[in-house]
């Protein structure tokens, strides 16, 4: 059970916050007592899996700090005080929901609307009521229509982000691969200029060949020794962004099958 008031002693006093009834795809919890405004959460994605919906944002203010500025008469601020502020939170849990005994809790920076930032007591009040309303609200029974409305909302434009993020991956690993191939060309073509001209000190020792064999900044020697490190980790960084594609042309599989059942369930029935 959730209590339709949140009691929450902060560091700037004791705020009362009221869940108000679910409207839209959000929560707003009104605040009292040592803070004033309003606290907007809505349903996200994971911030490591993008195609999971199993994450709340809590935002400052009555909108999504993602999508719009809130009005400057909503934003939280301190009993008496005139600075309003801005910031959000992203509550997430593993598949198993909201019975997890440990989410993880990332918190953006808090600002106000003319850029001065809340002092530290402030600052940490925000802090724990953003926190407690996420772990209330992902124990309400709204819950799963909080997620099934972000995966509504978010899906479509989640697509396009990774669709385009996984094309210029792999454009990116190609030219990694490319650099590497040229960078094992170069080194073989120095090695064998080096001994090439190991050679012809050898049949005619000169102090200008001796130069050319010498070890120095952007000699031979140099480029031999170093050229097949530098190609070794070119295609580490290839085979990183290989992997890193990958996985994002998995997520947008995903997110393609979550679309098409979203669209089957609003399809009307044949009769």
């Amino acid at each position: 059970m959730t209590a339709e008031f949140l009691v929450i002693d902060t560091p700037s006093g004791r705020v009362r916050a009221a869940a108000q009834p679910l409207t839209g795809d959000a929560i707003v919890y009104t605040l009292a007592g040592a803070l004033r405004g309003s606290v907007h959460v809505t349903g996200t994605h994971h911030p490591c899996r993008w195609d999971q919906f199993t994450a709340l944002r809590v935002s400052l203010g009555s909108v999504n700090a993602m999508e719009a500025c809130a009005p400057a008469e909503s934003l939280p601020r301190r009993r008496g005080g005139a600075t309003g502020y801005t910031g959000s939170l992203v509550w997430w849990f593993d598949g198993a929901g909201a019975d997890r005994p440990q989410a993880e809790v990332s918190v953006s920076p808090f600002d106000s609307p003319a850029g001065r930032a809340p002092s530290a007591r402030t600052g940490e009040s925000l802090a724990l009521v953003m926190r407690r309303c996420a772990e209330d609200a992902a124990h309400r029974p709204a819950l799963p229509r909080l997620l099934a409305a972000a995966r509504e909302r978010e899906a479509p434009r989640l697509l396009r982000f990774l669709t385009w993020s996984a094309g210029r991956g792999a454009a990116e690993a190609d030219r990694y691969e490319r650099q590497a191939r040229d960078l094992r060309r170069n080194s073989r073509n120095a090695v064998a200029i080096w001994w090439t001209v190991a050679g012809w000190l050898t049949a005619l020792p000169h102090p200008v060949l001796v130069l050319l064999l010498m070890d120095y900044r952007g000699s031979l020697a140099r480029r031999a020794c170093l050229l097949p490190g530098y190609a070794e980790r070119t295609e580490e960084m290839a085979c990183d962004e290989r992997e890193r594609v990958g996985r994002l042309r998995a997520a947008i599989s995903s997110l393609r099958g979550q679309l098409r059942s979203l669209r089957r369930g609003r399809r009307p029935a044949v009769r």
